[in-house]
């Protein structure tokens, strides 16, 4: 060793022997090969930590510069960085000019980037092996900077791991191929639900130093988009390697244009992605030679001094690296042991363990029951209880000190020891150690303690509950994530119904675990332990199971929504509704709303099924309505019916993802086609299959059937770019249709059969006569998106469907988030809608009846569109996730729609549109009286109906007017109302009778306002021009005010006969409504004033405007007192507090403003802490403001409701409506209740619990 590097060592040995532990040092220098084994024993022999860490030192000091730079690097990776700094100055120059180190080409750069990525640690014992290291390392460099996926396959216990992680241990292939790092996820057998948490995980883990933390991704298309833009900005030119890869399905959610390493079994397991590939194949045993070595390592011999078992033994071990590991763990112990184990070996002496691995591996069992025998008998129960650790998880420490009521460092050293003998893997997060087992470790595990598995669950759950009490793990600890993700698992394994139930059915737990990862994960565990949960009754189940369902969209937002006032809006039948309702009684302090109105609101579905275990891709209803057939992610064929949802048909009809299914015309067949390139025909009645096509080269997308009766003919697309049609009488292809350029993803036949429509990814739909499969057509639709503002990188036009009218005459196409109609003889674009600025349509269906359209949409909604008046007509949510397919049934009475969130939702199509098509105008008139809430309100757009909202009872409805209703009032003494028209006409009625007593054409163009005078006399009105009419309705007298030089935009009435009004002209008057003249007139804004409140003195006014500013102003010097700046939106309303102190300002950003009247100061600024990227902080603009009495909280209307605490500016509580848009909300002067409409046309009476 250098003089310098051994000075720096002697100086700062007493820092060094205080703090070091020895054990992880060791174990890197051993694995560095710069310390012995021997060496090891002999610093373990010593007393205490300090004695061991002098005795460490004293080896070092004998040895070499390697030695040097191995103990630097390993306390620099075991967290010793300051003591690490002391040292750095010492470190030995090196001899070589890549700076890699001499013994292994590691270097502090690799380790670093290694480390960070979480790439597995060498084994306790490595070879290597070169052959295959290069071919992979050769692979990768194949890759250049193009995305693409290198697979590195071979049977299990192989070495697929170990040996990639050993590639990556290459300066130069880092620096000049992966300069952004590496990042590893071990992935291994997983279903949607667990690779969405490995997704979070991952995702997390990549944005671990993002200033603003993000929620975790809600679902898997969220999680790839994510992942997609962090590789793409964050890290350009990374690796991604995905260990343990089973499914194809699962690299779907990594195929986003980067550079991806997967291990795998399977090595065609690629087939389902895009992009160059390559691959590398691990034999499945190693050498002889290799095995011998591994074996001389672990005794600590050369291979010429082996004794001549170990010849028998690496052959007996079957080549693999696992086993032969297990065996020289045991013979390190015992190394007079060679003719024990290998006659153990050979005479089987322990019992085959049947299991369902996936690998008959019989000498692993053998190896494994030996090592197992071996461990001391206090050793074997800890290793027993590991056989209930969940697969393919890296478990942290806390968990197991848990399990064991032990501290961290005595159940490290239990757990260093299973490591040491192969029997057990470690990987360093951060600061702490995850552990984990092989499969095939933990396959023999549970198998070997099968009968003591419900116990084993059982002690690890009671050793939480013993831990935690009645608390829950928050997310600073290490082992929260595992308790929220795997407590129900272990309940469920310990058959625990009780605890199990009392978990699940708590809204504690469900507002924990859905503010960490999102409401997919529990509802899986619904489903996934329904047999235990539903053992009494399936009902409460169900309310829960709903409960997220319902509200999943609200679940997964920042800010998190108060679950207790969600459950307040859940029936009061629901176990959900009575279990917030005792909390929201139990907690002081807290600000609840109890909807006293929401019995009138019925569910807009009929049905709700979830049939299936993972996401629906499609449903379909037989020709009669009676059947539903439905098919997706988990590989069935359901058929059920429409009226119950009672399952009659259940078939595991593919081997990959069923993309598509549909009914022949008579309902007597079955069309499925999938991923696994198949196309399958059954028989709906009795599940048998009549045919197996085989004739597409890659996935099917979809099926259809003629719509004849009697002639079975089936039309399919894939992504191989041919359409193929099919009779079913026949064997083989009818046709094939040849002239897309990219995947087909859609067809269908024409309702009169002549014709077949295709969608392409390459931004075409192609006409084709059915009869010949020639091209009649070609719709280019990507030119109709050339001139739109698209982001530069998103120029691909994909066609995702399309729909025909009942005529055939024409067809509707469906691509990125527009609607675009067609005239199929002249290919000439009639019409087209946007639907959304948020979100891609997914699917589209033609109702029978031609004039409505249902559009699936990526945001988890449907929507219904009147496609002549190009107006949505229907808002349905429910679903929780991606809405992949929506479908009339044949008479249009019902649709239904399918999704990601495993439901099938099945809705009435008249009940949705009248209860989404503005059931109530937004425009209304609440009077609140003696303890009673009158509503005026309009409805269905031609009636106006009086209602009393403490009973939701309607006291009195008029006949439907000639022309829609488009504003109303009510009088102060309740016994008149008002309405104004859309052709101008005002109206006043009693409201005893709804006799209509007066009745005016006022305007040409539609009446936007109306008011009656304290005296019920006289009746003031606005429409869309600049003109204010004042009417005496009693003496049918009117007079004009004329003065706004643009439309009136409203007006208030203010005490002796005086009226202020605001225009879109920028000014404000003053009026006497007696004499008709304007008193003073304010010049107020450059813009449009929006809004404009009153004093409760009178002396003051604010105005609000487009230009981004509100002002404060004094009746009597008609002077600007304040302008108020700072908003970045138009400032849209305005509202002074009771106290006469403060003015609230809201604008169409979302943010609200209070300020100071007296100094014009701004005081606070009332914002959730955070918000979703992309979501407005209100959900849309601030349309109205409200203070309470005592000027200490604030109600604002906008996308929902929001109540604040005026004195911190904090959120106090939201009311998530169903809708949104909310225009005013109507307050009583107590401030108890609450009342408004949403853009669904569905009214909220709130009152304060």
């Amino acid at each position: 060793m250098d003089v310098k590097s051994r000075n720096y060592l002697l100086m700062n040995r007493q820092a060094l022997e205080k703090d070091i532990k020895t054990s992880y040092i060791m174990d890197r220098m051993i694995s560095d090969e710069v310390l012995t084994l021997q060496e090891e024993e002999r610093v373990k022999q010593q007393n205490t930590q300090k004695e061991r860490a002098a005795m460490l030192i004293n080896i070092i000091l004998t040895k070499d510069n390697n030695s040097y730079r191995s103990f630097y690097n390993a306390l620099l990776h075991e967290g010793y960085r300051d003591l690490a700094a002391l040292l750095q100055d010492g470190i030995p120059a090196i001899s070589s000019g890549n700076g890699k180190s001499s013994m292994d080409g590691m270097t502090s750069y690799v380790k670093t980037i290694l480390c960070e990525g979480g790439v597995p640690q060498r084994p306790v014992v490595f070879v290597t092996r070169p052959k295959l290291v290069d071919a992979i390392k050769q692979k990768l460099c194949s890759l250049g900077s193009d995305p693409g996926w290198v697979t590195v396959y071979g049977m299990a216990g192989c070495g697929k791991t170990v040996l990639t992680a050993e590639a990556l241990r290459d300066h130069q292939l880092l620096e000049d191929y992966f300069p952004g790092g590496v990042h590893w996820i071990s992935v291994g057998k997983q279903d949607k639900a667990g690779l969405l948490i490995k997704l979070q995980n991952l995702c997390s883990r990549l944005e671990h130093d993002s200033t603003l933390p993000q929620r975790p991704p809600l679902n898997i298309e969220e999680a790839r988009d994510r992942l997609r833009l962090l590789m793409l900005r964050k890290y350009p030119r990374s690796l991604l390697i995905l260990d343990d890869i089973w499914d194809s399905w699962v690299l779907k959610a990594f195929d986003n244009q980067c550079q991806v390493l997967i291990t795998s079994r399977d090595r065609s397991v690629t087939d389902a992605v895009a992009g160059n590939k390559y691959e590398v194949h691990v034999e499945s045993g190693l050498a002889h030679e290799k095995g011998l070595e591994i074996l001389s390592l672990f005794v600590n011999t050369k291979i010429s001094e082996l004794p001549e078992q170990a010849n028998c033994l690496v052959r007996e071990c079957k080549g693999s690296p696992l086993v032969i590991s297990l065996i020289g763990a045991l013979l390190r112990d015992f190394p007079s042991r060679w003719e024990y184990y290998l006659k153990q070996l050979q005479n089987k002496q322990f019992k085959r363990i049947r299991k369902s691995s996936s690998y008959d591996y019989e000498a692993l069992d053998e190896a494994m029951s030996i090592s197992v025998e071996q461990l001391n008998d206090n050793y074997k129960d800890y290793y027993k209880d590991l056989s209930i650790l969940p697969k393919d998880v890296k478990v942290p420490t806390k968990v197991l000190c848990i399990l064991w009521d032990m501290e961290t460092e005595e159940v490290e050293d239990i757990l260093q020891e299973f490591v040491n003998k192969s029997l057990l893997f470690c990987d360093r997060n951060g600061k702490s150690f995850h552990y984990y087992l092989h499969d095939l470790q933990l396959d023999f595990l549970t198998e070997k303690n099968r009968n003591q598995l419900q116990e084993l669950h059982k002690n690890i759950v009671n050793q939480y509950k013993k831990y935690y009490k009645l608390n829950m793990p928050v997310p600073s600890q290490e082992d929260c994530m595992y308790w929220y993700n795997f407590l129900a698992y272990h309940m469920a394994g310990a058959n625990m119904q009780k605890e199990l139930r009392d978990l699940m059915f708590s809204l504690d737990w469900i507002k924990a675990k859905t503010e960490l990862v999102g409401p997919a994960h529990l509802i899986h565990e619904y489903v996934e332990y329904s047999s235990i949960l539903d053992q009494k009754d399936s009902t409460v189940r169900e309310n829960f199971q709903e409960f997220l369902s319902l509200n999943g969209h609200l679940l997964g937002r920042q800010p998190f929504p108060d679950i207790i006032q969600l459950g307040l809006c859940q029936p009061e039948t629901s176990e959900v509704y009575q279990q917030a309702k005792l909390h929201a009684q139990r907690e002081t302090g807290t600000f609840y709303l109890e909807w006293i109105n929401k019995k009138s609101l019925k569910n807009l579905y009929r049905l709700v099924v979830r049939p299936h275990r993972d996401a629906v891709y499609h449903a379909c209803f037989s020709k009669d309505r009676q059947r539903i057939a439905s098919c997706g992610a988990d590989k069935t064929l359901q058929v059920f019916k429409t009226e119950s949802g009672e399952t009659l048909l259940e078939i595991r009809a593919h081997d990959d993802e069923i993309l598509c299914c549909a009914f022949s015309a008579d309902g007597e067949f079955v069309a499925t086609c999938s991923a696994d390139k198949k196309v399958k025909i059954w028989n709906s009645r009795t599940g048998q299959c009549r045919c197996v096509y085989e004739e597409h080269s890659e996935q099917v997308n979809c099926c259809q059937f003629n719509n004849r009766s009697g002639q079975y003919l089936l039309a399919t697309c894939s992504n191989d770019t041919f359409i193929k049609l099919w009779d079913l009488n026949k064997k083989y292809c009818r046709n094939t249709m040849i002239g897309h350029e990219n995947s087909v993803n859609h067809c269908r036949f024409s309702p009169n059969d002549e014709y077949v429509a295709s969608c392409s990814t390459d931004g075409t739909v192609k006409l084709w006569e059915a009869r010949s499969a020639n091209e009649l057509r070609s719709i280019e639709v990507k030119d109709f998106f050339k001139n739109a503002d698209e982001q530069p990188d998103d120029v691909e036009v994909l066609v995702k469907c399309c729909s025909w009218s009942r005529n055939s005459d024409l067809i509707l196409v469906v691509a990125k988030n527009k609607l675009l109609l067609f005239d199929v003889k002249t290919c000439n674009l009639l019409t087209q809608v946007v639907v959304s600025h948020h979100s891609t349509i997914q699917y589209c269906d033609f109702c029978p009846g031609d004039e409505l359209v249902a559009v699936a949409l990526s945001h988890c909604s449907v929507e219904l569109w009147n496609i002549k008046s190009l107006s949505k007509v229907a808002y349905c949510r429910g679903h929780m996730s991606w809405v992949h397919c929506v479908t009339f049934s044949p008479d249009g009475s019902l649709f239904l729609t399918s999704s990601d969130d495993q439901t099938i939702r099945i809705w009435e199509t008249t009940k949705v549109c009248k209860s989404s098509d503005a059931v109530l105008k937004s425009e209304l008139d609440v009077v609140f009286h003696n303890g009673e809430v009158m509503i005026l309100a309009i409805y269905n757009q031609k009636h106006l109906q009086l209602i009393n909202g403490n009973t939701d009872s309607v006291f009195m409805q008029t006949a439907a007017q000639e022309s829609p209703i488009s504003c109303c009032c009510l009088s102060e003494d309740l016994k008149f109302a008002a309405f104004g028209q859309e052709n101008g006409t005002i109206k006043v009625l009693q409201l005893l009778d709804g006799k209509v007593l007066k009745s005016r054409e006022a305007y040409r163009t539609s009446v936007q306002h109306c008011r009656f005078t304290s005296d019920c006399q006289t009746l003031i009105s606005s429409a869309h021009d600049s003109v204010i009419q004042v009417w005496n309705w009693q003496l049918s007298e009117s007079m004009f005010l004329r003065g706004h030089k643009e439309a009136v935009k409203d007006f208030r009435l203010l005490e002796n006969s005086k009226l202020l009004s605001w225009s879109f002209d920028g000014t404000v008057k003053v009026w006497n409504i007696t004499t008709g003249n304007t008193e003073k007139d304010f010049a107020c804004h450059g813009g449009a004033v929006l809004s404009c409140a009153v004093s409760p003195d009178g002396s003051k006014f604010s105005s609000t405007s487009a230009d981004k500013t509100a002002k404060i102003w004094s009746f009597e010097s008609s002077s600007v007192l304040h302008e108020l700046k700072g908003h970045e939106a138009c400032v849209r309303c305005c509202s002074f507090s009771p106290n006469n102190k403060l003015l609230a300002t809201g604008d169409d950003k979302g943010e609200i403003r209070i300020w100071d009247i007296l100094t014009g100061a701004l005081l606070h600024f009332c914002s959730p802490v955070t918000v979703d990227e992309g979501e407005p902080t209100h959900g849309g603009w601030v349309t109205d403001l409200s203070f309470s009495p005592d000027s200490k909280m604030l109600v604002s209307s906008g996308g929902y409701l929001k109540w604040w605490n005026v004195t911190t500016g904090e959120s106090l509580q939201t009311f998530y409506t169903n809708g949104t848009n909310l225009k005013s909300i109507h307050v009583s002067p107590n401030f108890n209740v609450y009342v408004t409409v949403d853009n669904l046309g569905i009214l909220y009476v709130l009152q304060k619990l």
